[in-house]
């Protein structure tokens, strides 16, 4: 059996793409009417045509991030034992959740007061670092299995496991788990994951399946790749059945479905394709996890600073843009990278230079 115990440089890319992604779908979210219902600042004029590719993007990115997490903790786990993994974790996860929702989260929330001009007051709360304790929780209750299989991989149930994963009717019974998920808990909207039952329960299993996923080695891969044609072409039609239908019109088992197309689809184009490394990929990966971590704030001071300004919304939504990502990298490379004392207050290990 080939497993991928080596550096997957794809799931590094995949990483860097979710993040980019959230960044951007955070940015769509100011120029709809709902925005300031979830507490964004909201442009006053929407762009309702967002809405297609968001719709698109917002039943698969929270999971494909818990997908990703799980393979990560697959890597984790093979040069370190529990306890190791348990410090790095606490280190690596909970400290900037602790730090981001007492810290960062509040400045935020301050400029959304501001520009409502609502009183001002410290709201501490996780906000869109939520998923991290739930990343956390997963990591402490699956870690006993976790240690289990990498201690045990020549039992004969596990052989069958991975065999069983690595053939296209393991992907359907995954899909039958999350189809069952989505029955079951019936969540309205299906795209609500933050602090929710449905959300708790979809990233439980997305970062499980993602650390078998990898736990099966190369056979998984390459039989996810024979059929990437086919997954694309499914997410697709699902896709634009959703959208002639309406978003709300569409039973979940068929939600569940074309969400795990859709990351079965980033997962084989993504080992075909992006299994490279490079200098880019090196700083992007390392700076994507505190880049997100901060983001928030760039996002509302370039929609406090924008949306004001008599111009067209479309130019509007490319300088909130610009103004989030050039905020956030020059932060992080001349603030955040640079100072030993706060790189682990964002994820990274106090030696500059490291991840």
């Amino acid at each position: 059996m080939n497993y991928d115990s080596t550096r997957r440089y794809d799931i590094d890319w995949l990483r860097v793409i979710a993040i980019t992604m959230l960044l951007i779908y955070h940015t769509a979210i100011g120029f709809q009417s709902w925005g300031l219902m979830i507490g964004f600042i909201t442009n006053q004029q929407p762009w309702e045509n967002l809405w297609l590719p968001m719709t698109m993007l917002n039943i698969w990115r929270i999971p494909l991030l818990f997908f990703v997490a799980g393979m990560g903790v697959y890597f984790a786990i093979q040069k370190r034992n529990w306890l190791q993994l348990i410090k790095e974790r606490t280190t690596r996860i909970l400290l900037p959740f602790i730090f981001g929702m007492l810290f960062i989260v509040p400045l935020h929330l301050l400029l959304l007061q501001g520009y409502y001009g609502w009183d001002y007051s410290y709201n501490p709360n996780p906000s869109h670092l939520w998923f991290l304790v739930n990343i956390f929780v997963y990591t402490i209750v699956l870690l006993p299995a976790f240690m289990y299989l990498k201690h045990n991989k020549n039992k004969p149930a596990l052989i069958l496991l991975r065999s069983l994963l690595s053939h296209p009717v393991g992907l359907v019974l995954v899909g039958v788990i999350f189809i069952t998920e989505a029955m079951v808990l019936k969540p309205i909207p299906f795209e609500l994951y933050a602090m929710t039952t449905h959300g708790f329960t979809l990233g439980f299993l997305a970062f499980l399946f993602g650390f078998l996923f990898m736990y099966s080695g190369t056979p998984f891969w390459t039989m996810i790749c024979k059929w990437k044609a086919l997954f694309l072409i499914s997410a697709l039609a699902f896709y634009f059945y959703r959208v002639v239908q309406g978003q709300f019109q569409v039973s979940y088992y068929r939600l569940s479905i074309e969400s795990n197309l859709w990351i079965f689809t980033v997962f084989a184009y993504a080992y075909k394709y992006l299994n490279t490394n490079s200098t880019t990929l090196k700083y992007l990966s390392q700076g994507a996890y505190p880049i997100y971590i901060i983001h928030m704030v760039f996002l509302y001071l370039a929609s406090f600073l924008v949306f004001p300004l008599a111009i067209d919304y479309r130019l509007k939504f490319i300088s909130v843009v610009l103004i989030l990502f050039m905020g956030s990298l020059v932060f992080y490379e001349f603030i955040i990278r640079r100072f030993t004392l706060i790189r682990p207050l964002f994820g990274l290990r106090r030696n500059i230079g490291k991840s």
